[in-house]
């Protein structure tokens, strides 16, 4: 599981809310990360990727909620 990061208030809180669950996943909040996300054609962040699936602020909160 990666959480693709701008560091932002959203950003921490579903970070708050995967580590809250013990959930293991990978941190990208690099420029290159970001760059990656834009070229796929995602313009906000956080992004949640499980599996190839990537998952916006609102629809990430959802499933981490389901684990």
């Amino acid at each position: 599981m990666k959480l693709y990061s701008t560091n932002c208030p959203k950003c921490k809180v579903l970070e708050k809310k995967l580590q809250l669950k013990n959930i293991d996943f990978e941190v990208k909040d690099s420029k290159e990360d970001i760059d990656y996300l834009i070229s796929l054609g995602y313009k906000s962040a956080p992004m949640l990727e499980v599996d190839g699936t990537f998952y916006k602020f609102e629809d990430a909160v959802k499933f981490v909620g389901t684990l």
